[in-house]
């Protein structure tokens, strides 16, 4: 029998090697039925357990919250930019406006933990300095509006881009004596303009999760339900400026580090075209010139016309590539839309408030413009995921478990995870797990790699066609409002939906749309071909005009 059986397996291969073409047609489609079949129980799969998950979460984490205490002061719910016209006409001083924010920062963050460390002395002599330099009428109003736009705005940044004087950890607790030397270029150019830091806020752990937690400063809240999280890896700031505690904060964004935080939290964030804002002064450095691309430092607000002048500034020289200063006529722009990945595998399916908006949005354009939006269905946002994984890959290192590390040697994520199960190690659980995955999927260099860096260029094309110079594409930012805390643990993939937009180099915007019906925020992302960052902003001030915008979590009648 067993002779039997090796003869009728060299029979077999006998005719395969025939080259038959039926015989192979055949076998690619049994594969294709089976990779089909496989993805099919997977999301089966995925989806009982999300929704087992979810239930045991809201046993857990069900409820409002601890209880936000409501802005008093009206100056908190004014846009940068007006704060910053009523200063240098002398309606109100820097002085007044910094100890505004002190005073919400101090009453709002023992309940969410967003900031982890404040420069309140050093910016009160900023903002008396400033005050006197306007009260002396040396420089005229005129030319402080040109040169010094945000003259005595005090502004936030997430503890990762560097504040000179002030720690520079990343939420790494190797790094909780590191104080940056020099400032980022972006907070250079701000100071530049007469905008002054005041606070750090709270990272994930080497700001590579969509939950800000770390073992050096602790989890942060989210103001419109403490039970639930504020995104990451710029969640601290966004959580702040949702709570109206700054002026207007400053982030970074590599897989969607400014939008999730700016969508979990209700609030405007821009992640600009690739190589257009400096990266000098992040941490950590991106390794390869792809990183770089995919990374990018941008504005986050409460109001829209901030994005704007903002991101004109930290632009700095790249500034008139952008073409800011170029007029947007809403009216002559595409506009195409698309309210799913069309079912990625291990992603949660789009909420129906979400998918929602985007009605709502073409109802909006068609009747106050007369605008057409578009529906369009492109297949390999499926690949979204795998194809950011693999461009995120490099040929040299170092690997995560090494930057767990400070880069002073490596980790042993196998000894940290028994310490972690006792309460003993310095890492999150994520980081730890993180580190074990970072040698499993593709290799730098294999055929799966390759095959992901070409469809990554495919992608690409078949949105530059589809967005020219003139159209805007409306996707979503996050499949599902805030989850609970630690809850991506089991949808660690949701945050596809922004990621593939940075390997794709293109600018994105989140467009806070209200808050739906368990009271926390949704909102969409806009896109636009590479350097039409106008056209995003241009959509965003519309948006906000049409539908609100920004929501307080609470106003004192």
């Amino acid at each position: 029998m067993h002779g039997d059986r090796r003869g009728a397996a060299v029979s077999w291969n006998n005719y395969a090697d025939t080259g038959n073409p039926r015989f192979s047609l055949d076998c690619r489609d049994e594969m294709t039925d089976m990779k089909q079949f496989t993805k099919a129980v997977i999301r089966v799969v995925h989806g009982v357990v999300e929704v087992l998950f979810h239930f045991l979460f809201k046993l857990v984490y069900g409820g409002p919250g601890e209880q936000m205490p409501p802005i008093k002061d009206l100056l908190l719910l004014e846009s940068a930019s007006s704060i910053a016209r009523k200063i240098r006409t002398r309606k109100i001083t820097s002085v007044q406006v910094l100890e505004s924010f002190i005073e919400r920062i101090e009453e709002v963050n023992p309940i969410l933990n967003c900031v982890v460390a404040e420069r309140y002395s050093e910016a009160r002599k900023e903002a008396q300095a400033i005050d006197d330099l306007i009260k002396s009428g040396t420089i005229p109003e005129e030319t402080l509006a040109k040169e010094k736009p945000f003259l005595g705005v005090p502004f936030t940044t997430k503890d990762c881009i560097a504040v000179k004087g002030m720690i520079h950890t990343s939420g790494l607790a190797r790094r909780k004596n590191c104080i940056a030397e020099e400032d980022a270029d972006v907070i250079a150019y701000l100071k530049a303009t007469g905008a002054y830091p005041i606070a750090l806020t709270n990272v994930s752990e080497l700001c590579m999760w969509w939950e800000s937690a770390n073992t050096l400063h602790g989890r942060s809240s989210n103001p419109y339900n403490t039970n639930h999280i504020v995104g990451g890896s710029s969640g601290g700031e966004g959580c702040l400026q949702g709570a109206a505690g700054s002026a207007f904060g400053i982030g970074s964004d590599i897989g969607g580090s400014i939008r999730m935080p700016s969508f979990f939290n209700g609030i405007f964030g821009h992640k600009p075209s690739k190589f257009m804002v400096s990266n000098n002064g992040q941490y950590p450095t991106p390794i390869t010139i792809d990183q770089m691309s995919f990374l990018g430092i941008g504005p986050m607000c409460r109001r829209a016309e901030d994005l704007l002048p903002l991101l004109k500034i930290i632009a700095g020289k790249n500034a008139a590539e952008l073409r800011l200063d170029e007029p947007v006529d809403v009216k002559q722009l595409n506009f195409y839309y698309q309210d799913s990945d069309m079912g990625s595998v291990a992603v949660s399916p789009v909420h129906h408030e979400i998918k929602e908006l985007f009605g709502k949005i073409s109802v909006h354009l068609e009747k106050a413009h007369g605008v057409k939006t578009k529906k369009v269905a492109i297949q390999r946002f499926r690949k979204s995921g795998p194809i950011w994984f693999a461009n995120m890959k490099t040929p040299n290192g170092p690997s995560f478990q090494e930057q767990l590390a400070n880069l002073e040697g490596s980790i042993n994520p196998y000894l940290e995870l028994v310490k972690w199960c006792f309460g003993r190690s310095d890492h999150t659980f994520i980081g730890i797990a993180t580190a074990l995955a970072d040698k499993g999927g593709c290799k730098f260099g294999d055929d799966k790699h390759t095959h992901l860096v070409e469809e990554k260029g495919r992608l690409r094309r078949e949105m530059e066609d589809l967005l020219g110079d003139d159209g805007v594409f409306l996707y979503p930012t996050h499949p599902t409002a805030a989850p609970f805390h630690n809850e991506p643990l089991v949808k660690p993939f949701n945050f596809s939906y922004t990621a593939i937009i940075n390997v794709l180099g293109f600018p994105a915007t989140n467009i806070p749309m209200g808050l739906n019906s368990e009271g926390l925020p949704i909102g969409v992302q806009v896109v636009a071909n590479t350097k039409n960052d106008r056209l995003c902003l241009a959509v965003a001030v519309e948006l906000e005009k049409a539908f609100g915008g920004w929501v307080p979590p609470s106003v004192e009648a």
